[in-house]
């Protein structure tokens, strides 16, 4: 059900609002939806970080967020209390943000970024996939990081996945290959494959020996490789002062123990051995635009 509320509308299930908009996607060009999400699958802060990081280098509006009350439970993923810039206290509640994005290319990008939801999952990806249809996004781009056993001395490597077949085969994509726990970018990823509804996914991989602090490193390879993947500009070079800093602290903390050095180097040996670590460099940008002209899904009105 829709209400119409002044200039924003509510989406109700039940009588209860459970989407909240506050514009509408009618001004986006052909979009992609990004999306990212804190939570199991965002070690080192790396998916949220490089979502928010094309927000904030972008001209993006406010188009829709989700009512927190039907997802999460408020003793875990706290509220938290901060000073707006009158002085004011305000509570920002956790909750998922949908940004309508105006970028330099052919192309927007409708990014989705908050914390992940913990009731209602089901719910959650049907309304993304709703919502990806309303704006007319051509495909759904679902980013996450995890822990892995990868050197901070090399690149960080960002695996390229999607479940159909000719598109994985065309954008030389890897088929799905975990098994085990997901999370709600897992169940997101299914509904839109059930849906056959284009979906990538994008997924860095963040030193496990570094697992506490924000890896700018993953975060510019996540945007690095959307880019390359979707020619969206992202300007993941302006990261470059970060990453070097970053990699300096770690340097520092490993140099100080002779065990870390040790294992550094094992893992770089391992590292260096994998031939097929990174992908080429073809023009899978291309080969996107090609794949969604052919299925129908360009994000155009016919």
């Amino acid at each position: 059900m829709l209400v119409e509320c002044g200039w924003m509308r509510h989406d109700e299930i039940g009588g209860v609002h459970v989407v909240i908009w506050h514009s509408d996607t009618r001004s986006l060009r052909r979009p992609l939806m990004v999306l990212a999400l804190s939570g199991m699958f965002d070690a080192g802060k790396a998916a949220t970080n490089a979502a928010t990081w094309v927000r904030e280098h972008s001209d993006a509006e406010l188009i829709a967020e989700l009512d927190p009350e039907e997802l999460y439970n408020f003793s875990d993923a706290r509220p938290q209390v901060s000073f707006a810039e009158d002085g004011e206290r305000v509570i920002q509640w956790p909750t998922v943000k949908f940004y309508g994005c105006h970028t330099d290319s052919v192309r927007d990008v409708l990014i989705a970024v908050g914390v992940e939801p913990q009731f209602r999952w089901d719910w959650f990806g049907r309304t993304i996939l709703s919502i990806a249809r309303q704006s007319l996004s051509g495909m759904v781009v679902t980013m996450g990081s995890t822990l892995a056993m990868t050197p901070h001395t090399r690149p960080a490597r960002v695996i390229a996945s999607a479940g159909d077949p000719v598109l994985a085969s065309r954008m030389q994509l890897q088929s799905p290959t975990y098994e085990g726990p997901t999370g709600v970018i897992g169940v997101v990823n299914q509904r839109l494959a059930s849906e056959r509804f284009p979906v990538l996914s994008l997924r860095a991989e963040v030193p496990h020996y570094v697992p506490g602090s924000p890896s700018p490193k993953s975060t510019q390879a996540l945007l690095r490789r959307l880019e390359q993947l979707s020619s969206i500009p992202t300007g993941y070079e302006a990261l470059d002062s970060e990453v070097v800093s970053w990699l300096r602290q770690v340097d520092e903390a490993v140099e100080a123990d002779e065990e870390s050095r040790l294992y550094l180097a094992h893992l770089e040996d391992r590292v260096d051995r994998d031939e097929e670590r990174f992908p080429s460099g073809d023009d899978v940008a291309g080969e996107l635009e090609a794949y969604l002209r052919e299925l129908g899904s360009g994000g155009e009105e016919s």
